[in-house]
């Protein structure tokens, strides 16, 4: 069989695969909020508080949908013309047109000129999330932070982009093979090393002082057979007035991290409500799930572009002659641009029903409805997110339950029903 056969024969065996593993791991069944319930919870709101929070998603949509729009339209751009194909040789010229410095300098000047052209549309975000005094950063912290991800992105960027044609060079006819392996393991090295590693690049952590609220987060987590090594207690009020907490880390490594603005805007209770659900993530392997179906989304994907990558009339709108010369990384790009908006509202439905899960963990661990319903509100409020978002925009791209949604699963929940 032809390295392309068994291309086509591992692609169909990646796909059933992922496709068993999201049918059996991800919970579908999402457990009750029914409509009634969510206007009920709509009509409980302060209604200043809802206008407020519409006011402000309505503020952010011209931003974040032109940049949406501006970064497919220079992805095909760039990668369904020789436009480039000859920005990756322009800048690899001045070190003799090598290929790793085509591959590494050539790759993230492609994904430079995305982002630069998109920078403007980032900055117009936070100017509404400052006039709307969520930001609590100024001009010069928001530039450092950019700076930041952009540090981080291009070491991993060129990493990646010189491991993969490196072993394209090796291995010219069986490279997508090596190359998905390679992306399985970046998944999955990527999942567990990153928030050990870019965590502390842009917060610092700070062990939560001794007190109730402390030994009652640890005798959760334990009560839950969730054990964690520490509770710290990040600075996000440098940047953001927004609440939040998760769960980072695997087995000893594993740690509760709570915003300082939750500290400051919630009451203990509310605090163990939030923690309650972030647990539900670690009790339900939500991580390793996660990692699991992207290591398997990012191989059949890999093979999926050295399959779609071969077809001529592609290669030539490109100026290339093969899919696996550095020159076409901008192809590349364009095709997981397009696939990754295709996939946009898959992966927001598993996001929802995965939260929607562990809220319902939340309930069962605390058997505390009213807080947690409390908490929703709070949680609205001080975010500033709209209650009950248009259907379209939360099919689309809504990677949590909307609030009311949230507060009918509570009331559902008191009522008995599952």
């Amino acid at each position: 069989m032809s390295p392309r056969g068994w291309a086509v024969l591992t692609l169909a065996g990646l796909v059933v695969t992922l496709v068993v593993a999201s049918a059996l791991l991800i919970p579908w069944h999402r457990p009750p909020a029914p409509r009634a319930d969510q206007l009920a919870a709509l009509r409980d709101l302060p209604v200043d508080q809802v206008a407020r929070g519409r006011a402000f998603h309505a503020a952010l949509r011209p931003a974040g949908y032109t940049a949406l729009v501006v970064g497919l339209l220079v992805a095909l751009a760039l990668g369904l013309t020789p436009l480039g194909s000859r920005l990756v040789e322009l800048v690899g010229r001045p070190l003799g047109g090598h290929w790793a410095a085509q591959a590494v300098l050539g790759g993230l000047a492609v994904m430079l000129v995305a982002d630069l052209l998109t920078l403007p549309f980032a900055a117009w975000r936070h100017t509404v999330l400052t006039r709307y005094g969520l930001s609590t950063q100024g001009w010069g912290g928001w530039a450092v932070d950019l700076l930041k991800s952009y540090a981080v992105s291009a070491v991993i960027g060129a990493l990646a982009l010189l491991g993969f044609y490196t072993v394209v060079r090796l291995a010219p006819r069986w490279w997508w093979a090596f190359g998905a392996a390679g992306a399985a393991g970046l998944v999955v090295l990527l999942s567990f090393v990153l928030p050990v590693l870019v965590e502390p690049v842009f917060n610092r952590f700070t062990p939560m002082e001794q007190g109730p609220l402390r030994t009652e987060l640890i005798s959760l987590a334990a009560r839950d057979g969730v054990p964690v090594r520490d509770v710290l207690v990040a600075d996000a009020s440098r940047r953001t007035r927004a609440v939040n907490a998760y769960v980072s880390g695997l087995g000893p490594t594993r740690r509760v991290v709570v915003y300082d603005t939750l500290l400051h805007e919630a009451t203990p209770a509310e605090v163990t409500s939030v923690v309650a659900h972030e647990l539900g993530h670690a009790k339900d392997r939500d991580v390793w799930v996660g990692t699991l179906t992207g290591a398997l989304g990012a191989a059949a994907a890999v093979i999926a572009l050295y399959l779609i990558g071969s077809w001529t009339p592609l290669l030539r709108l490109a100026g290339v002659d093969s899919v696996a010369e550095p020159r076409a990384f901008p192809l590349l790009i364009a095709l997981i641009t397009v696939v990754g908006l295709a996939a946009t509202p898959v992966q927001a439905l598993v996001s929802r029903r995965v939260e929607a899960r562990a809220d319902a963990h939340a309930l069962a661990l605390t058997g505390d409805p009213e807080t947690f319903e409390a908490m929703q509100r709070r949680l609205a409020g001080v975010n500033l997110a709209d209650p009950d978002p248009p259907r379209w925009e939360r099919l689309w791209s809504a990677s949590h339950p909307s609030t009311v949604e949230r507060m009918a699963a509570a009331r559902a929940y008191v009522r008995g029903d599952r």
